[in-house]
């Protein structure tokens, strides 16, 4: 899970190096936080996942609700940039967005 997380990592990180090299700061400023409104709360799921495993907690019901909570923040991560970010490039957004979201696809395909 935590491997997940860091494949997500990567992938924002080349999203916000491409955004830089074609929309500047802005669109790389944007693809980071595109990014990070999906790594952030996958990591705070995962660590959450892995401390119930740990203490002996787990169950079907901690782990639903962790994912309604991951994607509420998603959500709400994601509102507050497109309020507070004047600048905000959509398209880089959505590219880190997308990319953050389907990097573990990507290391699936690329290892198959």
């Amino acid at each position: 899970m935590f491997r997940a997380v860091f494949h997500q990592s990567v992938a924002t990180l080349l999203a916000v190096g491409l955004a830089a090299i074609l929309a500047g700061w802005h669109g790389a400023a944007s693809a980071g936080f595109g990014g990070a409104a999906i790594v952030i709360p996958n990591l705070m799921f995962a660590l959450s996942l892995w401390a119930a495993a740990k203490s002996g907690r787990a169950s079907v019901a901690r782990f639903f609700a962790g994912e309604l909570i991951k994607v509420a923040a998603t959500l709400a991560l994601l509102a507050i940039v497109a309020g507070a970010y004047r600048e905000l490039n959509w398209l880089a957004l959505l590219a880190g967005l997308f990319l953050a979201l389907k990097a573990n696809l990507f290391v699936i395909l690329i290892k198959a």
